[in-house]
């Protein structure tokens, strides 16, 4: 009864934000409640809701200063002689625009964040986006796709990590294997971006902009801002340098390191106060946004975990894999890893589900380091989820709703998903049999 009625409550709150029926801060409170009232939770719903509260407290702390901090960066014109170099060069063609934001989103996903990629990338590319008519959600798919193959796959990135921590991996063992997929997805991301560029170009045409004189698009698009910094581009791409070396090292909590990079770059660019009060009211709307749709998916993680819902729908899984699919069972896992990453949190799908299948693959004789590397090709669709903070950061960067950002990137996620998972086969990550 708890698997069906958690799968009805995903289903519900699917259906209620992509139709627009509901916005997603109210479906990602109001739908569990209900749910849980349902199941007869009551008792325990406040302390659900409170638990999945903080649990996603540190993730809304580290957007919020994410966001102010790189808002900063942008604002002194930090990527302003990145963001030149890739106007030139793509002009006013969508294929090249689509491209460009490929290989840049690829680039820049190395570092493993999905707040610094989406930051950068929207910096760099949504205003040449506006500036010719193209559609902004060719900018949210190509850079939602670039970060889960760097960042999905890759050891360092949060997917693998956790997978590998939670089954006592080697993380060389895991990821050699898993660079021809890697490799093989970015190439799958850049072709994407070909695609629906040209599909923009037959709707938008080509369009020639003026590359130099007075009415240069790279001026237009840049802008002349009293808040560039340009004599401080060398402190300040020092001070991203350190944040994000002490970031990948460990060194503190991401969220900690953003706050003080943040302040840093305050008093360093914007020393008056007044000019401090502006600089944060200037980003404090999008940073809201993002921290409250943060905090209503807490509670949505916190009732579904708190139910066991979660551990339910898990638990039906496995009992329903027939066993003459054992020799499948990695592809399975793969397949299946689609769905559920969708509807759960990584830390609740890693955790709590993986371990799972790694002791039902351990009975037919699968090593735990294929369901490791078939648990994190789903990442794809995982990311097109309202549970996944920086998607909603991507969300609010285009200016799009989120049920219209997975109308239009469920294809390619899916899509995504089963090519990277067929390299993987074809490459050897995963076993056709045992």
């Amino acid at each position: 009864m708890l698997a069906l009625l958690g799968l009805i409550m995903v289903v519900t709150f699917t259906y209620l934000i992509m139709s627009k029926r509901l916005s997603p801060i109210v479906a990602l409170t109001v739908v569990p409640i209900v749910f849980a009232l349902i199941g007869g939770f009551a008792p325990e719903l406040g302390k659900m809701m409170l638990d999945g509260l903080k649990m996603v407290a540190p993730s809304a702390a580290l957007l919020l200063f994410a966001i102010l901090f790189f808002g900063l960066m942008i604002d002194a014109g930090l990527f302003d002689p990145l963001i030149r170099k890739i106007l030139k060069r793509v002009n006013g063609d969508p294929v090249k625009i689509a491209i460009g934001t490929a290989l840049l989103s690829l680039l820049v996903a190395l570092d493993g964040d999905g707040t610094t990629t989406y930051m950068i990338t929207c910096a760099a590319m949504l205003p040449l986006y506006k500036r010719i008519g193209m559609n902004p959600m060719i900018l949210a798919t190509v850079s939602m796709l670039s970060l889960n193959i760097m960042s999905g796959m890759s050891p360092w990135g949060g997917p693998a990590t956790r997978a590998i921590a939670a089954l006592g991996l080697d993380a060389t063992e895991y990821f050699i294997p898993m660079l021809p997929t890697v490799i093989g997805g970015a190439a799958w991301v850049v072709f994407t971006a070909f695609l629906l560029g040209r599909a923009e170009r037959r709707r938008i045409g080509n369009i020639a902009l003026q590359s130099g004189g007075g009415n240069c698009y790279i001026k237009e698009i840049l802008g002349e801002s009293p808040h560039k910094r340009p004599r401080l581009a060398y402190v300040n791409l020092l001070l991203v340098i350190v944040v994000m070396s002490a970031l990948v090292l460990g060194l503190m909590h991401a969220a900690i390191l953003f706050m003080v990079g943040f302040v840093a770059a305050l008093m360093i660019n914007y020393p008056q106060l007044e000019l401090q009060k502006e600089r944060i009211l200037a980003h404090s709307g999008n940073a809201m946004t993002v921290v409250l749709l943060v905090f209503a998916a807490g509670i949505f993680a916190g009732i579904f975990s708190g139910t066991k819902m979660v551990d339910a729908l898990a638990q039906t899984l496995v009992d329903w894999i027939p066993e003459a699919w054992s020799h499948w069972f990695p592809l399975v896992v793969a397949l299946t890893s689609m769905p559920l990453t969708f509807v759960l949190s990584n830390d609740a799908y890693y955790f709590g589900v993986v371990p799972i299948l790694a002791n039902a693959a351990a009975a037919y004789g699968i090593d735990p380091v294929e369901i490791a590397r078939a648990s994190v090709l789903g990442q794809p669709v995982h990311l097109m989820s309202p549970l996944v903070a920086s998607t909603l950061l991507l969300v609010g960067m285009v200016d799009r709703d989120i049920g219209d950002f997975q109308k239009a990137t469920v294809k390619w996620a899916v899509l995504t998903s089963l090519v990277i998972t067929a390299l993987a086969l074809l490459t050897g990550a995963l076993s056709f049999f045992v």
